[in-house]
């Protein structure tokens, strides 16, 4: 006989290496800015607890790696005494894992999912140039790989404008240890119990911001061709590898996207560079952005696709951008993909497979809450399934009938054992 959840091709099981899924919705990593003075805290137990299932997998919003300035002089670095950066901030009250605190504050957040059942990855990210100098220790320069100057820009959420103070330069020598620090932060997620780490390589961050020629216009080994340009991205792959294992890495990707000014002449190329190369560390899954999310608001026409890389990399390959329920089934049963990862639907709907089972209606999610600090408006009061039962009691019971009919129906389609 068969059961609800087979007839939904995104609530099927999946291997993630050494990992058993018992469905294939992932929640994607989401910037809340609600941890003030960038430590996790104890609301974060609910609203991660909320959304983890048993079998599924959610990573976390991005991590910071590092809050102190590395400071360059013609001897020597000025390094700190517990971890080091050219800082990375642009959001307020991100949370980090260069502390002990952060990481104890960490803990909890990441028992609670387990409790559930599920799958905890920590990203760990830097912004490099999207940011300002208010947000820089002493007021210094962000960093990038360039000296352009980024525009300001519309956030998510269609209200808040971001202004950017414009970038210093990498040097050459500065490089390593910003790869370093992506290390140690792969060091910390571990101590605080994440099960991996995913490298935020997409969005038009720093490590896009090397990758993407629309920005990098170095002329040292950092630069100028894909090979030179890939090459810090894939160094800090190596790094965080050599750290914890490639089991327990992935990375996100967004080589079509045009996000803070960061495109590219050829995304195609990129992409594909990136998946082969990808392939000689084994990790454990690619997570791309799809070509139809060029900015971050609105899905557009393209026709480029991600199939090419999907057929190159070898690992588990995650796909996310604009994905619904009818389109997140059809990637799976057109082997587009392994994994479909939602974002806005996730933070709106807490019990996202569970309504995709039954094709329940979702919660519309409110923009101007995504980013204010409130711990609760937005945040964790969402209401679940058991609540919108009693708003749509007719739709959700006439479709539960129609899942048993269907499946009573085919039961008798069955060959006798």
């Amino acid at each position: 006989m068969t059961t609800e959840k087979s007839q939904v091709p995104l609530l099927t099981p999946y291997k993630l290496g050494k990992y058993d899924l018992s469905h294939r919705v992932v929640m994607a990593p989401l910037t809340r800015q609600r941890s003030y003075k960038n430590v996790p805290q104890p609301h974060a137990i609910l609203y991660y607890s909320q959304r983890a299932s048993k079998g599924g997998l959610i990573i976390s919003e991005a991590t910071d790696r590092s809050r102190h300035h590395v400071s360059l002089t013609p001897e020597r670095y000025l390094v700190s005494s517990y971890l080091s950066c050219l800082c990375l901030y642009m959001y307020p009250d991100t949370p980090g894992i260069w502390t002990k605190e952060q990481v104890e504050a960490w803990k909890p957040i990441v028992d609670a999912v387990h409790a559930k059942g599920g799958l905890f990855f920590c990203q760990i990210w830097h912004v490099g140039r999207v940011s300002n100098a208010g947000f820089q220790p002493n007021g210094q320069a962000p960093i990038s790989s360039s000296d352009k100057i980024l525009e300001s820009q519309v956030r998510a959420n269609g209200v808040d404008v971001a202004r950017f103070s414009p970038p210093r330069r990498l040097e050459t020598e500065e490089i390593p240890q910003i790869v370093n620090d992506f290390r140690l932060a792969a060091r910390n997620a571990m101590a605080a119990g994440f099960d991996g780490v995913e490298i935020h390589g997409a969005h038009g961050y720093l490590i896009d911001q090397f990758m993407k020629d629309q920005v990098n216009d170095r002329t040292d080994k950092y630069g100028g061709s894909l090979e030179n340009r890939c090459r810090f991205a894939l160094e800090v792959v190596e790094a965080v590898v050599d750290e914890i294992g490639a089991d327990k890495v992935g990375i996100r990707l967004s080589p079509f996207a045009n996000y803070m000014e960061s495109s590219d002449s050829n995304p195609t190329a990129l992409g594909l560079h990136m998946a082969e190369s990808l392939n000689k560390y084994n990790i454990l899954f690619c997570h791309m952005v799809e070509p139809r999310m060029k900015t971050v608001a609105e899905k557009c026409q393209t026709p480029h696709s991600l199939l090419p890389m999907r057929k190159t990399f070898k690992g588990t390959f995650m796909v996310a951008g604009g994905y619904d329920r009818e389109d997140g089934n059809k990637a799976i049963t057109s082997n587009s993909a392994d994994l479909v990862v939602f974002g806005r639907l996730f933070l709106a709907n807490p019990d996202l497979p569970k309504r995709f089972e039954i094709n329940a209606p979702l919660n519309k999610y409110n923009r101007e809450t995504f980013y204010i600090s409130d711990p609760v408006l937005g945040y964790t009061d969402y209401p679940f399934l058991e609540s919108i039962d009693q708003i749509f009691p007719t739709k959700l019971v006439r479709e539960k009938e129609r899942l048993r009919t269907v499946s009573t129906q085919e039961s008798f389609l069955l060959p006798a054992s």
